[in-house]
């Protein structure tokens, strides 16, 4: 019966995510893949193991993944979105990120995480006006964490550093454990202080 297959995909994805919140990708992996046996054709394990993948640094697997879920729901924002920031980030593809990014916004254009990867994505091409631009939105959207990360990286590469810090201390404020905001600000910081020397 059809409920059952969305029940027991819907267990896997709770059982994954309790590992990957507990600090096991590997583990959260494994269950994910192991399910997929059963579900080949279900574009949320094949999502959710791409995302568990990107924090195991498997890219081409990432990669896989992602264009399965865009075969099997092309107008998939997310999976779009997904795959375009993960190319933008992570590679040097950067100009295929964006195509894959500005079809996801076309098909969402408030949703604040694609704004985000647009923003970065600008960012990359040295567009610092848009970049600014984008993720002044996704921020007002949607106050995270990795958009105000973004946000202050691109201020600092203006060189407002002091709006930049502006941007981190009142996101610290609500999340003061965020790794991506933390490195973001060492980063800068550290790069800060080697050009001072």
């Amino acid at each position: 019966n059809p409920e059952g297959r969305e029940q027991r995909i819907e267990r896997t994805q709770a059982d994954a995510q309790l590992l990957r919140d507990a600090g096991d990708n590997q583990g959260a992996y494994a269950v994910l893949t192991a399910s997929l046996v059963t579900y080949p054709e279900s574009a949320e394990l094949l999502y959710d193991i791409a995302m568990v993948a990107e924090k195991l640094d498997r890219l081409d697997e990432v990669e896989k993944r992602l264009g399965e879920v865009i075969a099997l729901k092309p107008d998939n924002a997310q999976a779009l979105n997904a795959l375009g920031y993960t190319l933008v980030d992570r590679t040097q593809r950067t100009a295929e990120g964006l195509k894959l990014i500005e079809q996801a916004l076309a098909l969402a254009p408030a949703d604040p995480f694609i704004l985000d990867s647009m923003g970065w994505a600008q960012f990359r091409l040295g567009n610092l006006d848009a970049a600014e631009d984008y993720l002044r939105r996704a921020l007002v959207e949607r106050p995270d964490a990795e958009i105000a990360a973004h946000l202050g990286e691109v201020l600092w590469a203006r060189g407002e550093q002091a709006r930049a810090r502006e941007v981190w201390q009142s996101q610290l404020k609500t999340t003061p454990d965020n790794p991506v905001l933390l490195e973001t600000m060492r980063r800068m910081e550290e790069h800060y202080r080697d050009m001072q020397d």
